[in-house]
C-alpha cells in the first residue's frame, strides 16, 4: 500500500537556548511524524560535547523510556525524521549524523536530495575520503571537514557552494545550532521562538507542539547561525525560487503555514478550483483519507455536493506491517481502508484524491466502494498529472512506473475503471498557490528542472523516453531562459 502514495521527505527540528531541548525536540519530531517514518533521533549540546541517541522506527517508538532524555544533556538539540530518499534504510544513515573532525564533533540533519551526490562522492573518494553511510548528508560534512575557512559558519557556507539541489539543512557543535536553506528554497525552514530559545524547523506545526511562535522563514540560499551572542546572518548562492509544490498538496500537515500561507487554505483552493474546472452531478462528495480531506471539502463547498465520510483508515498498521503469504496479500487494501456501507450504497459519489502515482491503491479502493453498492464513481484529482521522477527530495517512482507518463487520461479512467476522471489543471494548480506561480517547482508535472538532473538520472530519463539527453538538457537551459 505504502509504495503507491509520494513519499515524505523528511523533517528537521532545532532548538538553542532552552534548558528541556530534548525533550521540545521529542515535541517537534513528533509534530513532523508525517514526513518520516523510517527512523528518528535527537542530538543535545552542552557547551562541551554532543550526545545522542538515534534509532530505527517511529518517534514514540525510539524514544519510549525516559531514562534516554536524562542521557542527552544540554539547553541545545537537533532532531530528525527520516524517510530514504536517497541511500538504504540502514541504521548507519539513521539522522542526525554525529561525526568528529579536526575541529571537534558536529552533528547534521538534512531534508532533500543534492542532484551532484555522484559526482562529490567520486571526486572526494579518489582524494582518500572515507564514507561511513550511503547518504548524500555525509557529503556535506566531509566538505566542511575539508574547508579552510575559519569560522565554523563559513566552511558550511563554502561546503554548501560546492553542493547542488535541495537541502534544508541544521548543523549543531557544541556550542551553536546553525540551519541553511538551498538558494531555490525547495523545501520549506522555519524559525520560531519559546520565550528565549529559538527553534528552527521544517513545519510550523512543530511551533504549535512545543508552544513556539513563528517568527518568518529561513531565506532561500541563508545561513542562519544560532550562539549565545545572538543570531548572524550569512547570504550565499544567487537566490532563484523553486519551491516544491508538493509541500503544499500532500507533504506538509494541513495545520502548518508553508511560504507565508496556511497549507489548508491552499488545498481548499485546489478542490474548489478542481470543481470549477471538472463538474460532475453527484450526490455525495468524499475523500480517500488523510490527505484529500481538504481538497474534498473545497469541492464539495463549490460545487454544492455534501462532503460526507465514506472511507474509514486505519492509523494503526504503521509501515511495518508483514504479508507473509498470498492470502495475506489480498487484504492489503482492506486493512488500511474500510467503507462505511450506509453512506455509500446507492449512491454517485466524486472521489478526491490529492494525486496519483501507480494507481494501483486507488483502483482497489474503487473496487471497495463497489463493493459497497456505490452507482457511480467519479474520480477528481486535486494535482496534475505526475510524468516526471523527482530528484529533489521526493521519492517518486521511475518514470516507467509512473502511470501518467505513459497513459492518457481516458486510459487511466478505464484502468481504474470509474466513470470519470479529471486532474487539476497546472494552470489551476499554481493560480490558486500563495505568491507568485513562478516560484514553485513543478518538475514531477511539467518535466522542467530548475537544476540539473545528474547525468546518469538524465541519460536514463532519455533512454526511456526515445529523447537524446544533449537534447534534453537543452530544453531545459531554454527554458530557464524564458
Amino acid at each position: 500500500m505504502t509504495q503507491d502514495r509520494p513519499k515524505e521527505s523528511c523533517g528537521v527540528f532545532g532548538i538553542f537556548g532552552h534548558p528541556q531541548a530534548a525533550e521540545l525536540a521529542y515535541l517537534g519530531l513528533f509534530a513532523l511524524q508525517h514526513r518520516g517514518q523510517e527512523s528518528a533521533g535527537i542530538v543535545t549540546a552542552d557547551g562541551r560535547r554532543l550526545y545522542s541517541h538515534c534509532d530505527a522506527g517511529l518517534v514514540a517508538d525510539v524514544f519510549h523510556d525516559h531514562s534516554v532524555f536524562a542521557a542527552l544533556h544540554g539547553t541545545t538539540a537537533v532532531g530528525h525524521v527520516r524517510y530514504s530518499t536517497t541511500g538504504s534504510s540502514s541504521a548507519l544513515n539513521i539522522q542526525p549524523l554525529v561525526v568528529t573532525t579536526k575541529d571537534g564533533t558536529l552533528a547534521v540533519a538534512h531534508n532533500g536530495n543534492l542532484t551532484n551526490a555522484q559526482e562529490l562522492h567520486r571526486q572526494l573518494s579518489a582524494e582518500g575520503a572515507i564514507f561511513q553511510t550511503s547518504s548524500d548528508t555525509e557529503l556535506t560534512v566531509h566538505l566542511v571537514a575539508r574547508s579552510h575557512q575559519k569560522s565554523l559558519t563559513a566552511r558550511i557556507r563554502d561546503a554548501l557552494e560546492q553542493v547542488t539541489g535541495a537541502y534544508s539543512l541544521l548543523f549543531l557543535s557544541p556550542d551553536r545550532l546553525i540551519g541553511a536553506r538551498d538558494p531555490h528554497g525547495f523545501r520549506p525552514l522555519v524559525i520560531g521562538k519559546k520565550g528565549e530559545a529559538v527553534m528552527v524547523a521544517s513545519e510550523t506545526c512543530a511551533f504549535d507542539l512545543t508552544g513556539a511562535s513563528y517568527v518568518r522563514d529561513i531565506e532561500p540560499g541563508e545561513i542562519l547561525e544560532i550562539d549565545a551572542n545572538g543570531q548572524h546572518s550569512v547570504r550565499f548562492g544567487e537566490s532563484k525560487l523553486s519551491q516544491c509544490i508538493f509541500e503544499l498538496i500532500y507533504f506538509a500537515r494541513p495545520d502548518s503555514c508553508i511560504w507565508g500561507e496556511p497549507v489548508y487554505r491552499s488545498r481548499r483552493r485546489f478542490g474548489e478550483r478542481l470543481a470549477q474546472e471538472a463538474p460532475v452531478p453527484a450526490d455525495m462528495v468524499m475523500a480517500v483519507p488523510d490527505s484529500s480531506n481538504t481538497a474534498a471539502v473545497g469541492y464539495a463547498h463549490a460545487s454544492g455536493i455534501r462532503f460526507d465520510i465514506g472511507l474509514i483508515r486505519n492509523h494503526y498498521i504503521g509501515r511495518t506491517f508483514i504479508n507473509p503469504s498470498q492470502f495475506m496479500r489480498a487484504f492489503n487494501t482492506r486493512i488500511k481502508y474500510n467503507t462505511v456501507a450506509d453512506v455509500l450504497e446507492g449512491q454517485r459519489v466524486v472521489l478526491v484524491e490529492d494525486s496519483i502515482v501507480r494507481g494501483t491503491t486507488l483502483k482497489k479502493l474503487v473496487g471497495l466502494l463497489r463493493h459497497a453498492g456505490v452507482r457511480e464513481i467519479h474520480v477528481r484529482v486535486s494535482s496534475p498529472p505526475i510524468r516526471h521522477p523527482c530528484f529533489y527530495g521526493m521519492d517518486f517512482p521511475t518514470r516507467k512506473e509512473l502511470i501518467a507518463a505513459w497513459n492518457s487520461e481516458e486510459e487511466i479512467r478505464r484502468f481504474l475503471q470509474v466513470d470519470s476522471l479529471h486532474y487539476l489543471s497546472l494552470d489551476g494548480l499554481l493560480q490558486c498557490a500563495p505568491g507568485n506561480s513562478r516560484d514553485f517547482c513543478t518538475a514531477c508535472f511539467s518535466g522542467n528542472y530548475p537544476v540539473p538532473i545528474p547525468p546518469n538520472e538524465g541519460r536514463a530519463l532519455a533512454e526511456e523516453t526515445g529523447e537524446s539527453w544533449a537534447q534534453m538538457e537543452l530544453e531545459r537551459l531554454l527554458g530557464g531562459l524564458t
